[in-house]
């Protein structure tokens, strides 16, 4: 029968109340009150979104062809590896113009093995199912061979870019100990970044939009810096200021290692006390590291961080411990600030700021005041429309309401989740759609009453009857926020989550919890007519049939 609740089914119910209960607790005291008497939960309240507490805003987007000119700076070190290979360098000169690598060659007799070499850079990967080439290579009138992406390859390299920029970023952010910040792409290169209660953004653009691109190089001490343009590659040697100095140094094109090889990156002090950043390397780049500084000891290197030479030291002795030490003019801030970047990972591109926005929190509190506003009102309708309707059973679901709502709230707690306006207002749409069960269920036992059937007849029938209809409500909205949850983004993420676990929670509550108080009240009052509507809960007497032995003895098994 659906009125009969086994033991272990009544103390499953009671527990899940009890822990959605407490787990809501927490939103409904002070930030005081929630340290002193409820720190031993493993979740607190629920955080604000921008749009409740306040914040910044900021959007990004990633240049393209910035992307596919430091992937032409990346494929020029590929290129000269393979063309050394078991030979002595068969290329006169290497340049990159634009998003395409020139190559010009000693001998025009090595072109064609040349070009064989750089298409076997694009080949498709072994066990890539209908992988083509991803470089154009081909050979100018000139002479000089020139390589770049296909289209096809920029379009994937632009994707990859995006979401390796969004973990970049993620990784930044996180690392200041900000609190939730909300990050996610926006359209094919743009990234929207959400702190809530951070009142100005300047630092945390300066942070999450530096490139962090590392490179140890050689630094050319026969060359000239007047004979070079800064920023400009010539004869594999590009000119770069050194922030230090203040003076040009010219260094070799090709890195000892970059910022892939570091393992890890922390601020700390030299042996005069002055800010600076400790770094470990990983074995490859340890190798490549303690090889080069052993074959060159008594020459400078450089360290080059965004196209600026931040300290350039000569090497005194072999450095083969595979961790050392980037000096500089640095303030502690600064040095922070690096660390974070360099252990982040390098951006595949610089980002740009596209827009900024400032949320004060004055407007976040007159939106949680409406929202809450709102939500009384809606409840104490439902409430008032659910007891001048129902009676009795009315009571019933407004109970089984209220718990409805704090399982909401108790498990969006319990899972972290960030309260937006569109949170609100599926909270709201939640509370009025929670009785819907109840109706269908209460009108049908109505129906099972006038049709002179006993009041447990009448109800099983009414829970009966109605639980199709119920579960098919309740599953093309489920899938609906399912499909919001999937497709949408910020706000319509949030709406669709509040939605979904409000018509989980609503249909435990509506069918189950109501069903079990309805069922202790058959039980524990044995009554003799079922008292729907406000006027009926005062009312005393038969309602229906005349109550006969078979009918009593129906209502004892309850």
């Amino acid at each position: 029968m659906l009125l009969k609740f086994p033991a272990w089914k009544v103390t499953l119910i009671v527990v899940t109340l009890i822990v959605g209960v407490i787990l809501c607790l927490p939103n409904l005291v002070t930030e005081q009150d929630r340290k002193a008497y409820l720190g031993w939960l493993p979740s607190g309240a629920m955080k604000l979104g921008l749009d409740l507490r306040g914040g910044a805003s900021i959007l990004l987007e990633i240049d393209p062809e910035e992307l596919a000119h430091n992937k032409a700076v990346e494929l020029n070190r590929d290129v000269r590896q393979t063309l050394i290979n078991d030979r002595p360098a068969i290329f006169a000169s290497r340049t990159v113009e634009g998003d395409e690598l020139h190559i010009k060659l000693q001998n025009p007799d090595d072109a064609a093995e040349a070009i064989r070499r750089i298409q076997k850079l694009g080949a498709p990967t072994i066990g890539q199912v209908g992988g083509k080439n991803s470089l154009i290579v081909s050979q100018r009138a000139d002479g000089v061979i020139t390589v770049k992406l296909t289209q096809a390859a920029l379009t994937k390299l632009q994707t990859d870019a995006l979401q390796n920029s969004i973990e970049a970023v993620r990784r930044r952010v996180d690392n200041t100990g900000t609190v939730e910040p909300n990050i996610q792409k926006q359209g094919d290169s743009r990234i929207i970044v959400e702190v809530p209660g951070l009142a100005d953004p300047t630092g945390l653009i300066d942070l999450i939009t530096q490139a962090g691109v590392l490179y140890f190089k050689m630094v050319d001490t026969q060359a000239n810096p007047a004979d070079y343009t800064i920023g400009e590659s010539q004869n594999g040697r590009t000119a770069y200021m050194d922030t230090e100095s203040g003076q040009p140094e010219v260094v070799f094109d090709d890195p000892i290692i970059t910022g892939q090889d570091l393992k890890s990156a922390s601020q700390s002090f030299d042996q005069n006390g002055r800010p600076n950043i400790s770094f470990t390397l990983r074995p490859a780049g340890a190798q490549r590291f303690g090889k080069t500084t052993t074959n060159n000891i008594g020459k400078p290197f450089a360290i080059i961080l965004d196209d600026h030479i931040v300290s350039a030291p000569t090497i005194q002795s072999p450095i083969t411990g595979g961790s050392g030490q980037i000096t500089g003019n640095f303030t502690i801030e600064q040095a922070e600030n690096l660390a974070i970047v360099l252990r982040s990972g390098a951006l595949p591109a610089k980002l740009k700021v596209v827009e900024r926005r400032v949320v004060g929190p004055g407007l976040g509190q007159d939106s949680i005041r409406a929202g809450i506003t709102a939500s009384i009102v809606g409840l104490i309708l439902v409430v008032l429309f659910m007891l001048a309707i129902y009676g009795l059973l009315g009571i019933f679901a407004v109970a089984a309401l209220f718990f409805n709502v704090a399982l909401l709230v108790g498990f969006l707690s319990g899972i972290g989740a960030t309260m937006t306006l569109p949170g609100i207002a599926g909270i709201i749409l939640t509370i009025g759609m929670a009785v819907d069960a109840n109706v269908l269920i209460f009108e049908r036992i109505r129906e099972e009453k006038h049709n002179g059937r006993s009041v447990v007849s009448a109800i099983e029938s009414g829970y009966s009857h109605a639980m199709t209809t119920i579960i098919d409500a309740n599953a093309t909205h489920f899938l609906a926020g399912l499909i919001m949850f999937n497709l949408g983004s910020g706000p319509i993420r949030g709406f669709a989550l509040t939605l979904a676990v409000g018509i989980v929670s609503s249909l435990f509550t509506a069918v189950v919890v109501a069903r079990l108080f309805m069922s202790l009240w058959l039980k524990w009052f044995r009554p003799r007519h079922i008292p729907i509507g406000f006027w009926q809960l005062f009312r005393s007497g038969k309602v229906g049939q005349t109550d006969t032995p078979a009918r009593k003895r129906q209502q004892h098994q309850v």
